[in-house]
């Protein structure tokens, strides 16, 4: 079977790093921290009191009033990177035939703000079950895509990925599958998370996932560092347009790089903790350099799920070096959560658009924060980016993302050659 080529044409970004990617972009190669306290509620008395939020939005420069009430959160950062994708791209929707063109979106928790909201409210209320209409619409996390594709009229397929982390990762592997299937041309892709809100941070507080280092935020997100204490929470929405090669070249379309291959994979393990020795990360980088049609020593760049967990971290770099060998020396990872903090459900598409402009710009973008070595992870066979941000001529590149639950997702970029 003849599979078609992909190729990525349009990106979109609303992160705590800034609210285009251009601007995201720059601050990861700047080596900027998006963590700061908290201002989303008053979290005083949370083990956790910061976080990377989406600084300077405001709903009303994007949306009229009404509409904005419609929408929850993670809605409202999924349709306006959506949006900024689709402008990017500089499709012209009018020539196009809108029933080739699809929604494939990622989100791990959906509209939990709406959910807490609205609960909050019926416990104040005695009990009387008085919910707003649009409870259910604004929570359920399949909505985003929903909204995505009715503002635009997209007729292609259409839904969400929940894959806890790695839930945008499963959905740009699916628009690539799609596509070189030949079931549409086009997909915006991506994925949203707004979950910085007293439900979220307590939850995953009472999980001790979240760092605690209250007195210094910036610094606290450190991956493959000795002293990391757990993940920063971050939200946003990142969108990708994907699309078929020749329709691109048809229209001229610039084009960042090429979507190669993806692995996916079940750790089988345990509910929240990856597997000690990094195998199910193994089989999905494995898949996804195979799926390219390629070999481990194509590999220059892996942007890690690296989280700054104190085990996830571990395993993760023991599955660098089980799979890649001697070559891992050769490749450059990093873990660019160390400045965004973890997007949870947005976390593969805002690191596969770090990878893509990775192979467009030839920078790899710095691990910030590292300043001890962790004596279980080995420094001497790995190729960290530590600390500042390197250029280097990037011609495969694979983004990582793991999910509670054990779901492990790997996907590779290519630069484009016709």
């Amino acid at each position: 079977m003849n599979l078609k080529r992909v190729v990525v044409t349009g990106l979109g970004a609303l992160t705590p790093l800034g609210n285009t990617f251009q601007e995201t972009w720059k601050a990861m190669i700047d080596g900027v921290s998006g963590a700061a306290s908290i201002t989303n509620f008053d979290a005083s008395n949370f083990k956790t009191q910061f976080a990377c939020e989406v600084k300077n939005f405001n709903p009303t420069d994007y949306f009229d009033i009404k509409e904005a009430k419609k929408y929850d959160l993670c809605s409202q950062f999924g349709i306006v990177a959506a949006d900024m994708a689709i402008a990017d791209s500089a499709l012209d929707l009018g020539k196009e035939d809108l029933e080739r063109i699809g929604v494939i979106w990622g989100s791990g928790i959906g509209g939990l703000k709406t959910f807490s909201d609205e609960v909050s409210a019926f416990a104040k209320g005695g009990g009387k079950p008085r919910f707003s209409p649009f409870f259910i619409p604004k929570m359920i996390a399949n909505i985003t895509g929903g909204h995505v594709s009715m503002r635009h009229g997209f007729m292609g397929p259409n839904y969400t990925v929940v894959s806890a982390c790695a839930s945008s990762t499963n959905a740009m592997a699916d628009a690539f599958n799609y596509i070189r299937l030949g079931k549409a041309e086009i997909f915006v892709t991506g994925g949203s998370e707004a979950s910085i809100f007293e439900a979220g941070m307590g939850g995953f507080n009472a999980m001790r996932a979240c760092s605690t280092r209250n007195d210094a935020p910036q610094i606290a997100s450190r991956p493959f560092d000795k002293n990391r204490d757990g993940f920063v929470m971050g939200e946003g929405g990142v969108g990708l347009i994907f699309e078929e090669l020749e329709h691109a070249l048809g229209r001229n379309a610039k084009i960042y790089a090429e979507v190669a291959g993806t692995g996916l994979s079940g750790d089988a393990h345990h509910m929240t903790a990856p597997h000690p020795e990094g195998t199910g990360a193994v089989k999905s980088m494995r898949d996804a350099i195979e799926d390219a049609g390629l070999n481990i020593n194509d590999v220059d760049h892996i942007n890690t799920h690296g989280t700054s967990t104190p085990v996830g971290d571990i395993a993760e770099s023991k599955a660098i070096l089980k799979l890649f060998g001697a070559h891992a020396k050769d490749i450059y990872v990093n873990s660019t959560k160390s400045m965004t903090g973890h997007l949870l459900g947005a976390a593969g598409a805002i690191e596969g658009l770090a990878t893509i402009m990775a192979i467009h710009d030839g920078i790899i973008p710095p691990t910030i924060n590292f300043e001890e070595k962790d004596e279980n992870i080995d420094y001497d066979s790995i190729q960290f980016v530590f600390n500042k941000a390197i250029k280097a001529e990037i011609e495969v590149a694979l983004s990582n993302t793991f999910g509670f639950g054990g779901h492990n997702a790997s996907i590779a970029f290519k630069k484009f050659r016709q």
